[in-house]
Protein backbone atom coordinates (compact mmCIF):
# COMPACT_ATOMS: atom_id res chain seq x y z
CA UNK A 1 0.00 0.00 0.00
CA UNK A 2 1.07 3.18 -0.91
CA UNK A 3 1.46 6.61 1.54
CA UNK A 4 -0.82 8.71 -0.01
CA UNK A 5 -3.26 5.31 0.49
CA UNK A 6 -2.59 4.39 3.79
CA UNK A 7 -3.07 8.68 4.50
CA UNK A 8 -6.44 8.28 3.06
CA UNK A 9 -7.47 5.11 4.93
CA UNK A 10 -6.27 6.67 7.88
CA UNK A 11 -8.80 9.76 6.61
CA UNK A 12 -11.47 7.52 6.22
CA UNK A 13 -11.78 5.83 9.35
CA UNK A 14 -11.92 9.10 11.37
CA UNK A 15 -15.27 10.31 10.92
CA UNK A 16 -16.58 10.60 14.46
CA UNK A 17 -12.87 10.28 16.25
CA UNK A 18 -13.15 11.25 19.77
CA UNK A 19 -9.31 12.72 19.45
CA UNK A 20 -9.18 16.47 20.32
CA UNK A 21 -6.33 17.70 18.84
CA UNK A 22 -7.99 15.59 15.50
CA UNK A 23 -11.50 18.11 16.60
CA UNK A 24 -9.42 20.92 16.89
CA UNK A 25 -7.27 20.44 13.64
CA UNK A 26 -10.40 19.92 10.99
CA UNK A 27 -12.44 23.28 12.58
CA UNK A 28 -8.90 25.13 11.97
CA UNK A 29 -8.82 23.80 8.84
CA UNK A 30 -12.64 25.07 8.21
CA UNK A 31 -11.93 28.25 9.56
CA UNK A 32 -8.42 29.31 7.56
CA UNK A 33 -10.58 29.56 3.99
CA UNK A 34 -12.75 31.87 6.08
CA UNK A 35 -10.35 33.43 7.38
CA UNK A 36 -8.83 34.62 3.83
CA UNK A 37 -12.15 34.75 2.47
CA UNK A 38 -12.67 37.95 4.70
CA UNK A 39 -8.89 39.56 5.05
CA UNK A 40 -9.23 39.20 1.19
CA UNK A 41 -12.85 41.03 0.82
CA UNK A 42 -12.46 43.88 3.46
CA UNK A 43 -8.78 44.50 1.09
CA UNK A 44 -10.82 44.40 -1.78
CA UNK A 45 -13.92 46.37 -0.73
CA UNK A 46 -12.07 48.94 1.72
CA UNK A 47 -8.33 49.14 -0.08
CA UNK A 48 -7.42 47.92 3.43
CA UNK A 49 -3.74 47.20 2.94
CA UNK A 50 -3.52 44.56 5.49
CA UNK A 51 -0.27 43.02 3.25
CA UNK A 52 1.33 45.88 3.35
CA UNK A 53 3.27 44.26 6.69
CA UNK A 54 5.94 42.22 5.45
CA UNK A 55 5.89 40.32 8.68
CA UNK A 56 2.27 39.49 8.62
CA UNK A 57 2.57 38.39 5.41
CA UNK A 58 5.40 36.02 6.06
CA UNK A 59 3.50 35.01 9.17
CA UNK A 60 0.28 34.49 7.10
CA UNK A 61 1.72 32.34 4.56
CA UNK A 62 3.57 30.28 7.06
CA UNK A 63 0.69 29.73 8.62
CA UNK A 64 -1.41 28.63 5.52
CA UNK A 65 0.69 26.16 4.58
CA UNK A 66 1.30 24.71 8.86
CA UNK A 67 -2.83 24.56 9.28
CA UNK A 68 -2.75 21.15 6.56
CA UNK A 69 0.78 20.33 7.21
CA UNK A 70 -0.33 19.53 11.28
CA UNK A 71 -4.13 18.17 10.43
CA UNK A 72 -1.65 15.39 8.56
CA UNK A 73 0.63 14.90 11.06
CA UNK A 74 -2.61 14.38 13.47
CA UNK A 75 -3.81 12.04 11.21
CA UNK A 76 -0.41 10.15 10.67
CA UNK A 77 -0.35 9.73 14.45
CA UNK A 78 -3.05 10.39 16.49
CA UNK A 79 -3.73 10.62 20.01
CA UNK A 80 -2.61 12.73 22.79
CA UNK A 81 0.93 14.55 22.11
CA UNK A 82 1.45 18.04 24.16
CA UNK A 83 4.66 19.44 22.06
CA UNK A 84 1.66 19.91 19.02
CA UNK A 85 -0.43 21.08 21.07
CA UNK A 86 1.46 23.65 22.23
CA UNK A 87 3.28 24.54 19.00
CA UNK A 88 -0.29 24.32 17.40
CA UNK A 89 -1.64 26.66 19.86
CA UNK A 90 0.80 28.95 19.57
CA UNK A 91 0.57 29.31 15.93
CA UNK A 92 -3.17 29.86 16.17
CA UNK A 93 -2.64 32.98 18.78
CA UNK A 94 0.37 34.53 16.94
CA UNK A 95 -1.30 35.11 13.58
CA UNK A 96 -4.75 36.08 15.26
CA UNK A 97 -2.49 38.60 17.67
CA UNK A 98 -0.36 39.40 13.94
CA UNK A 99 -3.87 40.03 12.42
CA UNK A 100 -5.20 42.23 15.21
CA UNK A 101 -1.69 44.16 15.83
CA UNK A 102 -2.12 45.66 12.17
CA UNK A 103 -5.63 46.18 11.70
CA UNK A 104 -8.07 48.60 13.24
CA UNK A 105 -11.63 48.28 13.34
CA UNK A 106 -12.03 46.67 10.32
CA UNK A 107 -10.14 43.70 11.96
CA UNK A 108 -12.30 43.67 15.34
CA UNK A 109 -13.94 40.63 14.09
CA UNK A 110 -11.42 38.37 14.27
CA UNK A 111 -11.57 38.72 18.14
CA UNK A 112 -14.39 36.03 17.76
CA UNK A 113 -11.69 33.75 16.68
CA UNK A 114 -9.50 34.28 19.42
CA UNK A 115 -12.22 34.12 21.89
CA UNK A 116 -13.27 30.59 19.72
CA UNK A 117 -9.22 29.54 20.11
CA UNK A 118 -9.42 30.08 23.89
CA UNK A 119 -12.95 28.26 24.18
CA UNK A 120 -12.48 25.33 22.23
CA UNK A 121 -9.06 24.68 23.70
CA UNK A 122 -10.20 24.44 27.17
CA UNK A 123 -13.22 22.45 26.26
CA UNK A 124 -11.44 20.03 24.27
CA UNK A 125 -7.89 19.46 26.39
CA UNK A 126 -9.12 20.59 30.32
CA UNK A 127 -9.44 23.00 32.54
CA UNK A 128 -5.95 23.32 32.46
CA UNK A 129 -5.29 24.22 28.74
CA UNK A 130 -8.38 26.59 29.20
CA UNK A 131 -6.29 28.43 32.02
CA UNK A 132 -3.31 28.55 29.99
CA UNK A 133 -5.25 29.57 26.91
CA UNK A 134 -6.86 32.42 28.94
CA UNK A 135 -3.52 34.07 30.03
CA UNK A 136 -2.25 33.87 26.17
CA UNK A 137 -5.42 35.56 25.07
CA UNK A 138 -5.02 38.18 27.38
CA UNK A 139 -1.41 38.44 26.43
CA UNK A 140 -2.35 38.60 22.97
CA UNK A 141 -4.72 41.81 23.72
CA UNK A 142 -1.95 43.40 25.95
CA UNK A 143 -0.08 43.05 22.60
CA UNK A 144 -2.61 44.36 20.41
CA UNK A 145 -3.75 47.60 22.47
CA UNK A 146 0.31 48.41 22.85
CA UNK A 147 0.44 48.17 19.13
CA UNK A 148 -2.54 49.60 17.49
CA UNK A 149 -3.18 52.97 17.61
CA UNK A 150 -7.10 52.45 16.57
CA UNK A 151 -7.03 50.04 20.09
CA UNK A 152 -5.12 53.27 21.74
CA UNK A 153 -7.71 55.57 20.58
CA UNK A 154 -10.81 53.97 22.18
CA UNK A 155 -9.77 52.10 25.71
CA UNK A 156 -13.28 51.16 26.24
CA UNK A 157 -13.24 48.95 23.36
CA UNK A 158 -9.94 47.37 24.68
CA UNK A 159 -11.64 46.80 28.66
CA UNK A 160 -14.80 45.65 27.22
CA UNK A 161 -12.68 42.99 25.09
CA UNK A 162 -10.62 41.92 28.11
CA UNK A 163 -13.62 41.79 30.41
CA UNK A 164 -15.09 39.11 27.94
CA UNK A 165 -12.19 37.28 27.60
CA UNK A 166 -12.11 36.73 31.51
CA UNK A 167 -15.62 36.26 31.97
CA UNK A 168 -16.80 33.59 29.25
CA UNK A 169 -13.58 31.27 29.77
CA UNK A 170 -14.09 31.56 33.83
CA UNK A 171 -17.99 30.75 33.32
CA UNK A 172 -16.88 27.72 30.95
CA UNK A 173 -14.20 26.76 33.65
CA UNK A 174 -16.98 26.63 36.35
CA UNK A 175 -18.96 24.51 34.20
CA UNK A 176 -16.05 21.98 33.07
CA UNK A 177 -15.30 21.71 36.42
CA UNK A 178 -19.06 20.64 37.00
CA UNK A 179 -19.26 18.33 34.64
CA UNK A 180 -15.61 16.82 35.39
CA UNK A 181 -17.09 16.12 38.69
CA UNK A 182 -20.16 14.48 37.23
CA UNK A 183 -17.91 12.42 34.37
CA UNK A 184 -16.35 10.68 37.73
CA UNK A 185 -19.66 10.24 39.20
CA UNK A 186 -20.63 8.38 36.59
CA UNK A 187 -18.05 6.61 35.77
CA UNK A 188 -17.74 5.59 39.27
CA UNK A 189 -20.55 4.42 39.06
CA UNK A 190 -20.17 2.55 35.70
CA UNK A 191 -17.24 1.14 37.32
CA UNK A 192 -19.44 -0.41 40.39
CA UNK A 193 -22.13 -1.82 38.50
CA UNK A 194 -19.28 -4.10 36.44
CA UNK A 195 -18.02 -5.05 39.14
CA UNK A 196 -20.98 -5.80 40.99
CA UNK A 197 -22.02 -7.72 37.73
CA UNK A 198 -18.66 -9.30 37.72
CA UNK A 199 -18.94 -10.81 41.16
CA UNK A 200 -22.65 -11.80 41.34
CA UNK A 201 -22.14 -13.47 37.99
CA UNK A 202 -19.17 -15.50 39.72
CA UNK A 203 -21.11 -16.38 42.55
CA UNK A 204 -24.04 -17.59 40.78
CA UNK A 205 -21.57 -19.36 38.60
CA UNK A 206 -20.52 -21.77 41.22
CA UNK A 207 -23.59 -23.20 41.94
CA UNK A 208 -24.84 -23.68 38.51
CA UNK A 209 -21.67 -24.79 37.87
CA UNK A 210 -22.23 -27.34 40.21
CA UNK A 211 -25.70 -28.50 39.09
CA UNK A 212 -24.72 -28.91 35.27
CA UNK A 213 -22.14 -31.87 37.07
CA UNK A 214 -24.75 -33.33 38.85
CA UNK A 215 -27.44 -33.26 36.20
CA UNK A 216 -24.67 -35.17 33.85
CA UNK A 217 -24.03 -37.48 36.62
CA UNK A 218 -27.93 -38.36 37.49
CA UNK A 219 -28.21 -39.12 33.42
CA UNK A 220 -26.02 -41.85 34.09
CA UNK A 221 -27.85 -43.45 36.42
CA UNK A 222 -30.36 -45.98 34.77
CA UNK A 223 -33.72 -43.48 34.88
CA UNK A 224 -36.52 -44.22 33.43
CA UNK A 225 -37.75 -42.57 30.36
CA UNK A 226 -40.13 -39.68 32.79
CA UNK A 227 -37.00 -39.35 35.03
CA UNK A 228 -34.28 -38.32 31.81
CA UNK A 229 -37.23 -35.93 30.59
CA UNK A 230 -37.04 -34.06 34.26
CA UNK A 231 -33.13 -34.28 33.73
CA UNK A 232 -33.37 -32.82 30.06
CA UNK A 233 -35.76 -29.92 31.21
CA UNK A 234 -33.11 -29.00 34.41
CA UNK A 235 -30.32 -29.09 31.93
CA UNK A 236 -32.63 -26.90 29.68
CA UNK A 237 -32.78 -24.62 32.36
CA UNK A 238 -29.26 -24.71 33.75
CA UNK A 239 -28.04 -23.97 29.97
CA UNK A 240 -30.28 -20.61 30.23
CA UNK A 241 -28.91 -19.72 32.94
CA UNK A 242 -25.73 -20.35 32.15
CA UNK A 243 -25.95 -18.35 28.73
CA UNK A 244 -27.38 -15.43 31.37
CA UNK A 245 -24.21 -14.98 33.13
CA UNK A 246 -21.54 -15.41 30.12
CA UNK A 247 -23.28 -12.12 28.72
CA UNK A 248 -23.14 -10.78 32.51
CA UNK A 249 -19.37 -11.94 32.41
CA UNK A 250 -19.03 -10.53 28.78
CA UNK A 251 -20.38 -6.66 29.66
CA UNK A 252 -18.37 -6.23 32.59
CA UNK A 253 -14.98 -7.52 31.16
CA UNK A 254 -15.86 -4.99 28.48
CA UNK A 255 -16.60 -2.49 30.77
CA UNK A 256 -13.46 -2.64 32.43
CA UNK A 257 -11.13 -2.20 28.93
CA UNK A 258 -9.33 -5.34 29.68
CA UNK A 259 -10.26 -7.41 25.96
CA UNK A 260 -7.83 -6.77 23.76
CA UNK A 261 -7.76 -8.92 20.51
CA UNK A 262 -5.06 -11.41 19.92
CA UNK A 263 -5.52 -12.24 16.20
CA UNK A 264 -3.91 -15.56 14.78
CA UNK A 265 -4.20 -18.20 11.98
CA UNK A 266 -7.59 -20.31 12.17
CA UNK A 267 -9.67 -22.44 10.28
CA UNK A 268 -13.20 -21.72 10.09
CA UNK A 269 -13.72 -25.48 9.94
CA UNK A 270 -12.17 -26.10 13.33
CA UNK A 271 -14.55 -22.94 13.71
CA UNK A 272 -17.55 -24.02 12.88
CA UNK A 273 -16.75 -27.71 14.45
CA UNK A 274 -16.60 -26.43 18.14
CA UNK A 275 -19.58 -24.08 17.34
CA UNK A 276 -21.62 -27.46 16.34
CA UNK A 277 -20.71 -29.33 19.12
CA UNK A 278 -21.71 -26.90 21.23
CA UNK A 279 -24.73 -26.04 20.50
CA UNK A 280 -25.85 -29.68 19.25
CA UNK A 281 -27.90 -30.14 22.69
CA UNK A 282 -29.42 -26.64 22.58
CA UNK A 283 -30.59 -26.86 19.20
CA UNK A 284 -32.25 -30.49 20.03
CA UNK A 285 -34.08 -29.06 22.41
CA UNK A 286 -34.95 -26.00 20.09
CA UNK A 287 -36.61 -28.30 17.39
CA UNK A 288 -33.71 -26.58 15.07
CA UNK A 289 -31.90 -28.24 12.67
CA UNK A 290 -28.53 -26.32 12.72
CA UNK A 291 -26.85 -26.45 9.27
CA UNK A 292 -23.08 -25.50 8.96
CA UNK A 293 -22.01 -24.91 5.22
CA UNK A 294 -18.62 -26.29 5.00
CA UNK A 295 -15.93 -23.75 4.54
CA UNK A 296 -12.12 -24.57 4.04
CA UNK A 297 -10.65 -21.25 4.46
CA UNK A 298 -8.11 -19.85 7.18
CA UNK A 299 -8.72 -16.34 8.51
CA UNK A 300 -6.72 -13.99 10.90
CA UNK A 301 -8.74 -13.15 14.16
CA UNK A 302 -8.79 -13.72 17.72
CA UNK A 303 -10.50 -17.05 17.72
CA UNK A 304 -12.17 -16.52 21.28
CA UNK A 305 -13.77 -13.41 20.21
CA UNK A 306 -14.86 -14.37 17.18
CA UNK A 307 -16.33 -17.72 18.90
CA UNK A 308 -18.36 -15.69 21.42
CA UNK A 309 -19.73 -13.66 18.37
CA UNK A 310 -21.15 -16.46 16.72
CA UNK A 311 -22.30 -18.27 19.89
CA UNK A 312 -24.60 -15.23 20.36
CA UNK A 313 -25.51 -15.00 17.07
CA UNK A 314 -26.58 -18.71 17.21
CA UNK A 315 -28.18 -18.90 20.61
CA UNK A 316 -30.69 -15.91 19.49
CA UNK A 317 -31.44 -17.66 16.40
CA UNK A 318 -32.18 -20.64 18.45
CA UNK A 319 -34.14 -18.80 20.50
CA UNK A 320 -36.11 -16.89 18.60
CA UNK A 321 -36.82 -19.47 15.89
CA UNK A 322 -37.46 -22.34 17.64
CA UNK A 323 -38.26 -25.66 14.86
CA UNK A 324 -36.75 -23.52 12.31
CA UNK A 325 -33.67 -24.47 10.16
CA UNK A 326 -30.88 -22.49 11.50
CA UNK A 327 -27.94 -21.86 8.38
CA UNK A 328 -24.09 -20.68 9.25
CA UNK A 329 -21.84 -19.64 6.45
CA UNK A 330 -19.53 -17.74 4.69
CA UNK A 331 -19.33 -15.82 2.00
CA UNK A 332 -16.26 -14.47 0.40
CA UNK A 333 -15.54 -11.25 -0.29
CA UNK A 334 -12.03 -10.05 -2.31
CA UNK A 335 -9.48 -10.43 0.43
CA UNK A 336 -11.94 -10.82 3.77
CA UNK A 337 -14.94 -13.46 4.50
CA UNK A 338 -18.38 -12.31 5.42
CA UNK A 339 -19.97 -15.10 8.36
CA UNK A 340 -23.10 -15.54 7.45
CA UNK A 341 -26.38 -16.41 10.32
CA UNK A 342 -29.32 -17.13 8.57
CA UNK A 343 -32.76 -18.09 10.47
CA UNK A 344 -36.45 -18.59 8.96
CA UNK A 345 -38.03 -17.32 12.86
CA UNK A 346 -40.98 -15.03 12.61
CA UNK A 347 -38.11 -12.08 11.75
CA UNK A 348 -38.17 -8.52 13.44
CA UNK A 349 -40.55 -5.50 12.12
CA UNK A 350 -38.20 -2.56 10.54
CA UNK A 351 -38.96 -0.05 13.78
CA UNK A 352 -36.75 -2.48 15.96
CA UNK A 353 -33.83 -2.99 13.57
CA UNK A 354 -31.72 0.43 14.90
CA UNK A 355 -31.91 -0.46 18.41
CA UNK A 356 -31.53 -4.22 18.07
CA UNK A 357 -27.36 -3.60 19.33
CA UNK A 358 -28.32 -1.40 22.08
CA UNK A 359 -27.46 -3.35 25.76
CA UNK A 360 -30.73 -4.62 27.32
CA UNK A 361 -32.99 -3.71 24.05
CA UNK A 362 -35.69 -6.67 23.47
CA UNK A 363 -37.67 -7.37 20.82
CA UNK A 364 -41.11 -7.25 22.48
CA UNK A 365 -44.46 -7.26 20.19
CA UNK A 366 -48.25 -7.18 21.45
CA UNK A 367 -49.02 -11.05 22.56
CA UNK A 368 -45.18 -12.19 21.80
CA UNK A 369 -44.20 -15.25 24.33
CA UNK A 370 -41.50 -14.92 26.49
CA UNK A 371 -38.10 -15.73 26.10
CA UNK A 372 -35.01 -15.99 28.55
CA UNK A 373 -32.14 -13.68 28.28
CA UNK A 374 -31.75 -9.82 29.27
CA UNK A 375 -31.16 -8.58 25.55
CA UNK A 376 -26.99 -8.54 25.80
CA UNK A 377 -26.21 -10.72 23.35
CA UNK A 378 -26.41 -8.40 19.94
CA UNK A 379 -24.65 -5.71 22.62
CA UNK A 380 -21.81 -8.15 22.94
CA UNK A 381 -21.60 -8.56 19.36
CA UNK A 382 -21.40 -4.69 18.43
CA UNK A 383 -19.01 -4.48 20.62
CA UNK A 384 -16.45 -7.14 20.19
CA UNK A 385 -16.69 -7.02 16.75
CA UNK A 386 -16.04 -3.13 16.86
CA UNK A 387 -12.52 -4.28 18.99
CA UNK A 388 -11.59 -6.43 16.13
CA UNK A 389 -12.59 -4.22 13.73
CA UNK A 390 -14.87 -5.88 11.93
CA UNK A 391 -18.22 -5.13 10.79
CA UNK A 392 -21.43 -6.40 11.85
CA UNK A 393 -24.87 -5.80 9.54
CA UNK A 394 -28.47 -7.42 10.30
CA UNK A 395 -31.23 -7.41 7.90
CA UNK A 396 -35.10 -8.86 8.75
CA UNK A 397 -38.26 -8.97 7.33
CA UNK A 398 -41.64 -9.96 9.24
CA UNK A 399 -42.38 -13.52 8.53
CA UNK A 400 -39.42 -14.06 6.48
CA UNK A 401 -36.57 -14.77 8.57
CA UNK A 402 -33.21 -12.36 10.07
CA UNK A 403 -29.79 -12.66 8.74
CA UNK A 404 -26.84 -11.46 10.57
CA UNK A 405 -23.30 -11.02 8.90
CA UNK A 406 -20.07 -10.33 10.19
CA UNK A 407 -17.84 -9.10 7.17
CA UNK A 408 -14.41 -7.61 7.19
CA UNK A 409 -12.59 -11.15 9.03
CA UNK A 410 -9.13 -11.44 6.90
CA UNK A 411 -8.71 -14.72 4.85
CA UNK A 412 -5.28 -15.75 5.43
CA UNK A 413 -3.18 -19.01 4.11
CA UNK A 414 -2.90 -22.15 6.63
CA UNK A 415 0.06 -22.84 9.15
CA UNK A 416 1.41 -25.54 10.56
CA UNK A 417 0.28 -25.32 13.71
CA UNK A 418 -3.79 -25.22 12.46
CA UNK A 419 -2.83 -28.37 10.46
CA UNK A 420 -1.97 -30.44 13.62
CA UNK A 421 -5.07 -29.12 15.04
CA UNK A 422 -7.05 -30.70 12.60
CA UNK A 423 -5.56 -34.10 12.56
CA UNK A 424 -6.04 -33.44 16.43
CA UNK A 425 -9.44 -32.95 15.83
CA UNK A 426 -9.70 -36.33 13.72
CA UNK A 427 -8.18 -37.78 16.52
CA UNK A 428 -10.62 -37.08 19.35
CA UNK A 429 -13.54 -38.68 18.78
CA UNK A 430 -11.63 -42.17 18.95
CA UNK A 431 -9.73 -41.39 22.15
CA UNK A 432 -10.86 -42.05 25.65
CA UNK A 433 -9.67 -41.64 28.98
CA UNK A 434 -9.65 -44.46 30.60
CA UNK A 435 -6.45 -44.18 32.86
CA UNK A 436 -5.62 -41.09 32.86
CA UNK A 437 -4.45 -40.17 36.01
CA UNK A 438 -5.80 -37.10 37.21
CA UNK A 439 -4.98 -34.00 40.08
CA UNK A 440 -8.22 -32.20 40.74
CA UNK A 441 -8.38 -29.35 43.23
CA UNK A 442 -11.26 -27.72 44.07
CA UNK A 443 -12.18 -25.50 46.78
CA UNK A 444 -15.86 -25.27 47.16
CA UNK A 445 -16.89 -29.35 48.00
CA UNK A 446 -20.42 -29.68 46.07
CA UNK A 447 -18.27 -28.66 42.72
CA UNK A 448 -15.67 -31.33 44.36
CA UNK A 449 -17.68 -34.06 44.69
CA UNK A 450 -19.67 -33.68 41.33
CA UNK A 451 -16.67 -33.38 39.32
CA UNK A 452 -14.78 -36.03 41.14
CA UNK A 453 -17.41 -38.72 40.49
CA UNK A 454 -18.27 -37.35 37.08
CA UNK A 455 -14.24 -38.25 35.89
CA UNK A 456 -14.49 -41.92 37.83
CA UNK A 457 -17.54 -42.23 35.09
CA UNK A 458 -15.64 -41.44 32.07
CA UNK A 459 -12.50 -43.83 33.33
CA UNK A 460 -10.09 -41.34 34.97
CA UNK A 461 -8.45 -42.16 37.77
CA UNK A 462 -8.32 -38.90 40.64
CA UNK A 463 -7.29 -37.47 43.23
CA UNK A 464 -9.66 -35.36 44.53
CA UNK A 465 -8.80 -32.02 47.07
CA UNK A 466 -9.81 -29.23 48.41
CA UNK A 467 -6.39 -27.25 48.35
CA UNK A 468 -3.28 -27.82 46.43
CA UNK A 469 -2.11 -31.47 48.44
CA UNK A 470 1.05 -31.12 50.53
CA UNK A 471 2.07 -34.83 49.03
CA UNK A 472 1.34 -34.66 45.41
CA UNK A 473 0.91 -38.27 43.92
CA UNK A 474 2.36 -39.02 40.67
CA UNK A 475 -0.43 -37.52 38.21
CA UNK A 476 -0.92 -37.00 34.10
CA UNK A 477 -3.15 -34.07 34.31
CA UNK A 478 -3.99 -31.25 37.08
CA UNK A 479 -7.33 -29.88 36.90
CA UNK A 480 -7.66 -26.60 39.10
CA UNK A 481 -10.37 -23.77 39.67
CA UNK A 482 -8.65 -20.55 40.08
CA UNK A 483 -9.70 -19.18 42.78
CA UNK A 484 -8.51 -21.64 45.63
CA UNK A 485 -9.47 -19.59 48.65
CA UNK A 486 -6.81 -18.23 51.72
CA UNK A 487 -4.81 -16.26 48.65
CA UNK A 488 -4.07 -19.23 47.10
CA UNK A 489 -4.99 -19.40 42.71
CA UNK A 490 -4.93 -21.73 40.67
CA UNK A 491 -1.03 -20.74 39.29
CA UNK A 492 0.35 -21.52 42.50
CA UNK A 493 -1.13 -24.97 42.32
CA UNK A 494 0.10 -26.11 39.60
CA UNK A 495 3.26 -24.14 40.11
CA UNK A 496 3.57 -26.40 43.26
CA UNK A 497 2.57 -29.49 41.80
CA UNK A 498 5.17 -28.69 39.03
CA UNK A 499 7.94 -28.03 41.46
CA UNK A 500 6.96 -31.43 43.77
CA UNK A 501 6.42 -33.86 40.46
CA UNK A 502 9.96 -32.10 38.80
CA UNK A 503 8.41 -31.62 35.36
CA UNK A 504 5.70 -29.51 32.83
CA UNK A 505 2.75 -31.25 34.30
CA UNK A 506 -0.28 -30.26 31.42
CA UNK A 507 -3.46 -28.39 33.41
CA UNK A 508 -7.12 -27.22 32.77
CA UNK A 509 -8.08 -24.19 34.91
CA UNK A 510 -11.80 -23.65 35.36
CA UNK A 511 -12.72 -19.78 36.54
CA UNK A 512 -15.57 -17.79 37.21
CA UNK A 513 -13.70 -14.77 36.19
CA UNK A 514 -12.86 -13.12 33.07
CA UNK A 515 -10.42 -15.93 31.12
CA UNK A 516 -8.39 -13.05 29.78
CA UNK A 517 -7.29 -12.07 32.79
CA UNK A 518 -6.44 -15.29 34.02
CA UNK A 519 -4.37 -16.10 30.88
CA UNK A 520 -2.32 -13.24 31.88
CA UNK A 521 -1.89 -13.96 35.22
CA UNK A 522 -1.07 -17.36 33.86
CA UNK A 523 1.27 -16.88 31.46
CA UNK A 524 1.16 -20.01 29.38
CA UNK A 525 -1.02 -20.33 26.89
CA UNK A 526 -0.84 -24.03 26.47
CA UNK A 527 -3.02 -24.27 29.17
CA UNK A 528 -7.17 -24.48 28.45
CA UNK A 529 -9.06 -22.18 31.11
CA UNK A 530 -12.60 -23.00 31.01
CA UNK A 531 -15.32 -20.22 32.15
CA UNK A 532 -17.60 -21.51 34.35
CA UNK A 533 -20.74 -22.83 34.42
CA UNK A 534 -18.61 -25.73 32.21
CA UNK A 535 -20.86 -27.80 30.33
CA UNK A 536 -19.31 -31.55 30.66
CA UNK A 537 -19.23 -31.90 27.13
CA UNK A 538 -17.04 -28.57 26.88
CA UNK A 539 -14.78 -30.26 29.90
CA UNK A 540 -14.98 -33.48 28.44
CA UNK A 541 -13.60 -32.31 24.88
CA UNK A 542 -10.58 -30.75 26.63
CA UNK A 543 -9.48 -33.58 28.74
CA UNK A 544 -9.53 -35.80 25.38
CA UNK A 545 -7.60 -33.19 23.94
CA UNK A 546 -5.07 -33.54 26.78
CA UNK A 547 -5.25 -36.70 26.45
CA UNK A 548 -4.42 -37.00 22.96
CA UNK A 549 -1.51 -34.76 23.70
CA UNK A 550 -0.39 -36.96 26.33
CA UNK A 551 -0.54 -39.87 24.05
CA UNK A 552 1.27 -38.31 21.22
CA UNK A 553 4.30 -37.46 23.57
CA UNK A 554 4.59 -40.66 24.54
CA UNK A 555 5.13 -41.83 21.19
CA UNK A 556 7.40 -39.23 20.11
CA UNK A 557 10.59 -38.43 23.48
CA UNK A 558 11.58 -35.93 21.61
CA UNK A 559 9.09 -33.63 21.49
CA UNK A 560 8.08 -31.22 23.99
CA UNK A 561 5.21 -29.15 23.96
Amino acid sequence: MTAPSRLFDRLRRKPGNDDAEYGQAVVRLILVPLYSLYFAGVTFVQGFGLYDSPIFTTLYFIYLAAAPGLFVWIVRAPGYNFSRRVAAMSADYLIITASLAVGDQILLPVYAVLLWVTVGNGIRYGARYLVAATLVALAALAVTALLNPYWRANPYITVTLVLTTILVPAYILSLLTRLQKAYAEALEANLAKSRFLAQASHDLRQPIHAMSLFTAILRDAGLTEEQRSMVDNIDRSLESLGRLFRSLLDISTLDSGSVEPKPASMAMAELFDDLRRQNQQPAQWAGVDLRFMPCSLHVHADQTLLTTVLQNLISNALKYAPGKPVLIGCRRRGETLAICVHDRGDGIAAHHLPLLFTEFYRVRERGDKDVDGVGLGLAIVKRLTALMDLNVTIRSERGRGTSVAITGVPITKANATAATTARQRLLLQRSAMEGLRILLVEDDADILEATHTLLKKWGCIVQAELAPPKTVAACDLVVTDYDLGGGVTGSDCLGHVRRALGREVPAIVLTGHDASRIRAELADPRIPILSKPVRPAELRSNLMAQKIKLDRLARMPGERG
